[in-house]
């Protein structure tokens, strides 16, 4: 069935790819979403949370190399598994000074030793001596415990991302509930559930996810679950005002002269044709939980090291600012602040897109 190139619908998607902000935008978040799915395959460092350590190169500017002996490591694991938490067990990573080889034997002068040799046999290893040696690059620098700060950042994408999504599903599933019960049936579950929805309303957000979080504990998922339980009271006001002024039109009446259920009505009839608000506030909302999430770091209460999360790369770093480092806490901060407008302007755009009044 060929879709009417004439419906709001249509209309809709049409007026959004007019839009070059918010299909850029678009464009940006799907980057982003395959890079949080991804971010081990992407990685430089491919560790469990690219936590490898070299102290003696810590702190080095965007660009920086140096030679590194690589030790494999025996890592049998699965893929899923690779692709969830990366290498279990990483190849040991060594920078070195100089090196030499001579006959069967590799001479190394690790940083970290001022130059003391050390020797490897080919025995030890599978393949000749030089494949073992190579160049390697931070293209982000490295931070103060000398991790890979590129891999840092592209692994901290998924916290971000992914609690974006988790947020603003328990959001979703709690405010359009609660919002689309408190607007049907209006009466003294009306005046409770409103009741309920300003006393939510009126504590400060990040107090109230705070409190949560120190009741469910430091965490990865109870930010997440914590986040979401706090923005579900926007949600809810949207859904019942839409709800309010939705139940009086006719093809209510009609479902209802019908014998149709409250529940059917509801989530059958009324909802989907109020999606649209519902849609822009999700945007809104996701946004929203990636600033909290990252401030929540900041303050030590999100994502606990060595997990990495924007927010803490900038609590570990925010006094290298003064220090003539800047990088190292500007950087996680042009990503969260890139990632926050771009779901800010897709917001907008599908706002103007899905706007009856305009497309009719």
């Amino acid at each position: 069935m060929r879709k009417n190139p004439n419906s709001l619908s249509a209309k809709a998607v049409q007026k959004f790819k007019k839009n070059t902000s918010g299909l850029l935008s678009f464009v940006y978040i799907c980057i982003c979403a395959f890079i949080a799915v991804f971010c081990y395959v992407l990685s430089p460092d491919s560790s469990n949370n690219a936590n490898q350590m070299h102290l003696e190169i810590h702190s080095k500017k965007p660009g920086f190399e140096t030679l590194m002996l690589e030790i494999p490591t025996k890592n049998e694991q699965s893929y899923f598994s690779f692709l969830l938490s990366g290498k279990k067990t990483p190849n040991i990573e060594i920078p070195l000074s100089d090196y030499r080889i001579q006959n069967d034997s590799l001479f190394v002068k690790t940083i970290e030793n001022n130059g003391i040799e050390t020797v490897y046999t080919q025995s030890q290893f599978d393949h000749p001596l030089h494949s073992y040696i190579y160049q390697k690059k931070y293209y982000f620098g490295t931070d103060r415990y000398g991790r890979d700060l590129l891999s840092r950042i592209l692994i901290g994408t998924r916290i971000s991302f992914f609690i974006g999504f988790i947020a603003v599903f328990i959001s979703l599933l709690i405010g359009v509930s609660v919002g689309a019960v408190a607007g049907y049936f209006g009466g003294k579950v009306d005046t409770f559930i409103m009741w309920l929805i300003n006393i939510t309303w009126s504590i400060p957000t990040l107090l109230l996810v705070i409190a949560i979080t120190l009741a469910l504990g430091k965490g990865f998922w109870q930010v997440f679950i914590a986040v979401g339980l706090t923005m579900w009271v926007e949600v809810a006001r949207v859904v019942r005002g839409q709800i309010l002024s939705t139940k009086k039109q006719q093809y209510v009446e009609a479902a209802k002269a019908l014998g149709f259920s409250d529940f059917r009505i509801i989530f059958r009839h009324i909802l989907p044709n109020i999606m649209a608000p519902i849609i822009v506030i999700s945007a809104a909302n996701f946004a929203g939980a990636i600033l909290i999430e990252s401030g929540l770091s900041f303050l030590g209460i999100g994502a606990q090291p060595p997990t990495p999360s924007w927010g803490g790369i900038i609590k570990d770093h925010y006094n290298y600012i003064i220090l003539g480092k800047p990088y190292l806490a500007i950087i996680p901060g042009v990503a969260i602040m890139s990632l926050v407008m771009a779901f800010m302007l897709i917001g907008n755009t599908l706002r103007d897109a899905l706007d009856v009044k305009s497309n009719s």
